[in-house]
């Protein structure tokens, strides 16, 4: 029988640019009403061109996590070049659908910058990998979605995307029980890589919008 000790609600966002893609998270761990952690990390670097996000059952997502990192470092070790976003995406699907019968109960936004440009896939527990320009997962996703579907532009830049990531988040957490506790932002660009925001830069950026 799986853990219920599961993450059952949160609010993840996913944003494909221009010059790379933005992904951002609140921060509240929960079973059911009893918020179980206040700073959990739902944001993961799994190369220096890929991240993902969480939503779902904590020990699944940090396993699946652990098997993408491998893989990835594997791939770049054997084949002495990183790996593709849609290999990597692929590879988390054949993961997630090979265990169907014994689900991930995980949703991952996968997504990050190759020689093809900026790209976000949404995988489903059961394997699904559907590719999108915006996505959000989680329960607070239709909040979400709202700010989403009004500011998102074709020709978005990063800069631009965070603050929009960092909006449909704040707006989540308002109303979302299951979101809050705080926001994380990562941005992975051709120029920089994998970065992770300080929560002073994020601080300011909330301040800037009010």
């Amino acid at each position: 029988m799986k853990d219920e000790k599961t993450l059952k609600g949160t609010t993840t966002v996913g944003i494909t640019c221009k010059d790379g893609v933005v992904f951002a998270t609140e921060r509240r761990a929960s079973m059911g009403n009893l918020i179980a952690h206040k700073a959990t990390d739902k944001i993961f670097k799994i190369d220096e061109h890929i991240a993902a996000t969480i939503a779902g059952s904590v020990a699944d997502a940090q396993s699946l996590m652990k098997y993408l990192k491998a893989e990835a470092a594997l791939y770049r070790m054997r084949n002495s070049e990183r790996i593709s976003i849609e290999a990597a995406a692929a590879l988390a699907a054949n993961i997630l659908h090979s265990s169907r019968f014994y689900p991930f109960i995980v949703q991952t936004l996968l997504g990050g910058v190759d020689e093809t440009g900026a790209k976000i896939y949404s995988l489903d527990p059961s394997g699904g990998m559907i590719p999108d320009r915006f996505v959000s997962t989680g329960s607070g996703s239709p909040v979400a979605y709202g700010v989403l579907e009004d500011r998102y532009a074709d020709e978005l830049y990063v800069d631009d995307a965070i603050d929009i990531a960092i909006r449909a988040i704040k707006s989540a957490m308002e109303r979302d029980t299951y979101s809050g506790n705080g926001i994380l932002v990562a941005t992975v660009t051709e120029e920089e890589g994998f970065r992770m925001l300080s929560q002073e830069e994020i601080q300011k950026r909330l301040e800037d919008l009010n």
